[in-house]
């Protein structure tokens, strides 16, 4: 349905067959729907913003999706239809997880919505054969397995559609399905581990199915090591930016950002505290404490966040590796000598034809990390910092007031244009940006 616009309305036991080589093959086209491209990269959007609980875009889905007519959009506000639609669809982050929904319960939920809001609440023809080749679906599956579930089979497509597909429109439903409701604010989102966690495995899933077994039981070691890589080099080292690259460029950046002032500020914890109260790391390198509030240095919420989130993701990865590695097919410590070299010599060859897609992404990667130095430095968040009163003497660029409980209240100049390093960098980012802009001209140029 999603791939090819395609959806069989009466898929009866009857109408499947196993063919001898292990494919599926369907009887009967007598009853079928079609949907249009539009439709199909709408309904992504509104599975998306379902399971992100992105409640705000439903209004809008609903109109695209032709439940609600048009000229009826203004009774959506204070309707109680959203929350209506979010409870029946509920069952999809909450609850059992998706394997809970019950797919004749959730028609059944939608047409007393429609008995209750008919004025303007309707199910469109499409709709209703979807629901109808679920609901048999599910019964089949349900018949040899209690705990089946229809929708639990569909989000393997869905997330390899969202990885793979690079259609603006996609992209944004993978923005939304990552970050949820603020997918907008570009500087503070993170990507939220469960929904990444849900993407891998039902990628997994797919390409495991797509490939007709578990990673292709019939291959050697070295053939699944091979495919691996190709899915990974295909998903982030691409000539061209895709939505997936921009936003594994952008995580990645605040990830090494702030995993970075994590290592300093434990560091200088762990380097012990002087009796001024300055640590020890902290006074050597830095003897006047001019960085000392600095935010290229100081941990915020934000960086505690993704740190935390590279912890989940970080274990999310062992847990998969050590999950390969108790498939003694997949062992690669099982491998000889001359199936490493082999190996290291087609995966260096392998890297070395993508050299121009993997210089591109780092080049987009050093370019983020330079954005967020600079938007540090120009927004100059400093903490207020307890201290013990000192003689020292205060960089000029700082007022200061000591209050009774030895607090040193600073009131920063905002040196905005006038700081050297973010001058420079800056100057280094719009190098970087305008050197992007020519080879993007000059691969076009080519291409013709």
């Amino acid at each position: 349905m999603l791939e090819t616009g395609v959806l069989h309305c009466d898929p009866h036991p009857g109408n499947l067959l196993r063919t001898p080589d292990g494919q599926l093959c369907i009887l009967d086209w007598g009853m079928v729907t079609t949907l249009e491209t539009d439709l199909q990269s709408t309904l992504i959007e509104h599975m998306a913003h379902l399971t992100s609980a992105d409640y705000e875009e439903i209004p809008s889905d609903l109109l695209k999706l032709g439940f609600i007519p048009e000229n009826k959009a203004h009774l959506i506000s204070g309707s109680g239809i959203v929350e209506l639609l979010a409870e029946i669809y509920g069952a999809w982050t909450g609850g059992g997880g998706v394997g809970a929904i019950n797919v004749n319960k959730v028609v059944a939920d939608l047409q007393d919505l429609t008995e209750k809001k008919g004025n303007f609440f309707q199910i469109p023809p499409y709709f209703a054969y979807i629901a109808k080749s679920f609901s048999v679906l599910e019964g089949i599956g349900l018949s040899n397995d209690p705990k089946y579930s229809i929708i639990n089979e569909c989000l393997p497509y869905v997330s390899k559609r969202l990885l793979t597909d690079n259609s603006d429109r996609t992209g944004g439903a993978l923005s939304t399905f990552i970050f949820g409701s603020s997918k907008s604010d570009l500087d503070n989102r993170i990507i939220d581990y469960d929904r990444v966690e849900q993407l891998i495995t039902g990628f997994g899933d797919y390409s495991t199915s797509a490939s007709g077994s578990a990673m292709g039981s019939d291959k050697s070691t070295p053939d699944k090591i091979n495919d691996l890589a190709d899915q990974i080099l295909d998903l982030l080292a691409t000539e061209e930016e895709t939505p997936l690259q921009s936003i594994f460029t952008e995580q990645l950046a605040k990830i090494i950002s702030s995993s970075s002032r994590s290592l300093w500020t434990d560091a200088r914890e762990r380097s012990g505290t002087l009796p001024g109260g300055r640590t020890v790391l902290g006074t050597l390198v830095d003897p006047l404490g001019l960085f000392r509030t600095s935010p290229i240095v100081r941990m915020n919420e934000l960086d505690e966040k993704t740190v935390e989130t590279t912890r989940n993701l970080l274990k999310l990865f062992q847990d998969n590796l050590q999950q390969s590695n108790t498939n003694e097919s997949f062992d690669a410590s099982s491998l000889s000598r001359q199936e490493l070299t082999e190996l290291s010599t087609t995966l260096v060859s392998k890297v070395w034809s993508r050299r121009s897609g993997i210089l591109k992404t780092s080049s987009r990667l050093a370019n983020q990390l330079l954005k967020l130095t600079a938007d540090k430095l120009e927004r100059g968040e400093r903490e207020t910092m307890f201290l013990e009163p000192t003689s020292q003497p205060i960089e000029e660029s700082i007022s200061e007031e000591t209050v009774n409980d030895g607090r040193l209240q600073e009131n920063i100049k905002n040196n905005g244009s006038s700081s050297d390093r973010l001058e420079n960098a800056k100057r280094i980012l719009a190098q970087l940006e305008e050197k992007e802009k020519a080879e993007s001209i000059q691969a076009q140029v080519e291409a013709q």
